[in-house]
């Protein structure tokens, strides 16, 4: 217990099952909050000095209480519009995507019909779509739906058609057009050329922009993020890069300006893979821009490569099921290296979307070289998503003081990773999404949702995480069973690692004396419930700097 109390607390939690993710003190039973910051915590009553007239006291009837989370990799606006914009993240098979398309077409006029969030894996074998079932559902104007995961578009005849895209379309760099065997387009676009489309979209208004980046605030607020990192913002208003809209950089402003971005952000702007070194430039003034606002945009983003299922992952080795095939790079790795090495000299943080370990490797080497030139550790780089790490790359985290960024909730054994499974063959199936191999050789991990593509509920990532089976299932294949971590260090990733990756860790990330009082009261002690409960557990308070932004104190 903090002895110094130097003044009445605001308000003060009591009979609490605190878990603080403080080494110095791990666990407490009251918590004093003073002008948004922790005052004292401690075990048994709390002090009398603690409390005067003007001091709340709550009871929280002994419910859990942890650090707010943080999300690390996360696409809010693009999230936002997503669930606003013909959803299909309901469905769990094609009868569900033909009712609910059937339904948008009946409800949405537009010129173009657009939606988010089929499932690779529900189209088996080859993962990828056929224009004549969207045909069959809307034949009479062009519709356009991504992947949850942004890499891919499913499009109908009319939606081909007015892009221009024939037979006689090359793919363009970075990108495929899916063909059938006479090389006709069969209506799905892969990476770079979901862009021959998205940029005859209309962009959604700013308006639109301001409510989704709302939305997301509410939605994270609700399973108890407080800080969040947007892992892809374009800086170029005409700019189609995937499925993230444009003019992003000017929505977090306008919000910010308001006073309506209560959280911790930050933005990762989006490397153009078409051009090199000359948007250096462009980069830093948006930067600036974002800083003069209030928004911190210290970062950058670079995608390495695509998915797995698609064959765009970039492999050390061939694929399993296409021994000709390894994947691509989707940056010059030597113009990598000198990007980084660039950025680094303004201590700019790189963010690195790398599923593949050729990928992993070429962010981890362009790593090394920024550091070869600057003479010390760059400032903490993020590696997304890390599906498979070689093992000469295991402990270059660690040396590098590289950050591995995974979502939890997707290492489970789903009808995308039995596809997955197919592409890169048994064996490095083991070591899939290998957390507690990296853990071991000392990284310092973090967790993250990478939502619309994945809820952003850290509760359902958590079991997952520890049981490596989806959320509620108590039996059949766990996916590479020697990754499970300790529900201790998946707490830790999703709060103090978290903020660590987001520069923030001074202040939140764990239940300390003189940190803001980012908190969450949780129904039900997750420590103490069968592993395949926790995911069912509801956050009911969420506190950012000492106020309540979801949920009623008065209702614990």
């Amino acid at each position: 217990m903090n002895l110094l109390i130097i003044a009445a607390a605001d308000l003060l939690l009591i009979n609490a099952n605190i878990h603080t993710v403080d080494a110095q003190h791990p666990t407490a039973q009251w918590i004093a909050i003073h002008a948004g910051k922790i005052e004292a915590l401690g075990d048994g009553k709390p002090p009398v000095n603690l409390q005067d007239a003007h001091t709340r006291t709550v009871d929280v009837h002994h419910k859990l209480v942890l650090p707010a989370f943080h999300d690390p990799h996360t696409h809010p606006i693009w999230g936002g519009l997503s669930h606003s914009r013909c959803p299909l993240y309901d469905g769990n098979s094609i009868e569900d995507y033909k009712k609910l398309i059937t339904q948008c077409a009946k409800e949405d006029k537009s010129e173009w019909l657009y939606g988010t969030g089929w499932r690779d894996g529900l189209f088996v074998p080859s993962g990828v779509p056929d224009k004549r079932l969207l045909d069959s559902i809307v034949p009479d104007r062009p519709a356009v739906f991504s992947n949850v995961g942004g890499h891919g578009l499913w499009l109908n005849s009319k939606a081909l058609q007015a892009a221009g895209i024939t037979r006689d379309t090359p793919d363009p760099p970075h990108g495929r057009i899916d063909r059938d065997a006479n090389g006709e387009p069969i209506g799905g676009l892969q990476e770079a050329a979901v862009e021959l489309v998205t940029s005859k979209l209309p962009p959604p208004s700013e308006a639109a922009q301001e409510k989704a980046l709302l939305y997301a605030l509410h939605y994270f607020n609700s399973v108890g993020i407080v800080g969040f990192h947007d892992a892809l913002v374009p800086i170029r208003g005409d700019e189609a890069a995937q499925v993230i809209p444009p003019r992003v950089p000017d929505t977090y402003i306008a919000l910010s300006k308001k006073g309506l971005l209560k959280a911790y952000v930050t933005v990762a702007l989006g490397w153009d893979r078409g051009t090199g070194l000359e948007q250096l430039t462009g980069l830093k003034a948006t930067r600036e821009k974002l800083a003069a606002a209030g928004v911190q945009a210290q970062t950058v983003k670079f995608l390495l490569d695509g998915v797995p299922v698609q064959r765009t992952a970039a492999l050390l080795e061939p694929y399993s099921d296409k021994p000709d095939e390894k994947g691509a790079l989707e940056v010059d790795p030597e113009t990598l290296k000198k990007a980084v090495a660039a950025l680094a000299k303004e201590n700019v943080q790189p963010h690195f979307h790398a599923i593949g370990d050729g990928a992993v490797h070429a962010a981890l080497d362009a790593v090394e070289y920024g550091q070869q030139q600057t003479h010390h550790l760059l400032n903490r780089p993020l590696v997304s998503h890390v599906n498979l790490v070689a093992p000469a790359d295991v402990p270059r985290f660690a040396a590098l003081g590289a950050i591995p960024i995974f979502q939890p909730l997707w290492a489970s054994m789903d009808d995308y990773m039995r596809l997955v499974a197919v592409r890169v063959g048994e064996k490095r199936m083991t070591h899939m999404y290998p957390v507690a191999t990296l853990m071991h050789a000392g990284a310092k991990v973090a967790y993250g949702s990478d939502w619309p593509v994945a809820s952003a509920n850290p509760l359902e990532g958590l079991e997952v995480a520890i049981a490596r089976r989806a959320p509620g299932a108590k039996d059949g294949v766990q996916l590479a069973p020697t990754e499970i971590v300790s529900l201790e260090d998946a707490v830790r990733n999703y709060t103090l690692h978290a903020a660590f990756a987001l520069h923030v860790e001074d202040e939140s990330g764990s239940l300390t004396v003189g940190k803001n009082a980012d908190l969450v009261a949780i129904d039900q002690d997750i420590f103490h419930v069968p592993a395949t409960r926790i995911a069912a557990s509801h956050v009911l308070v969420t506190m950012y700097k000492g106020g309540v932004v979801f949920g009623d104190l008065g209702k614990l």
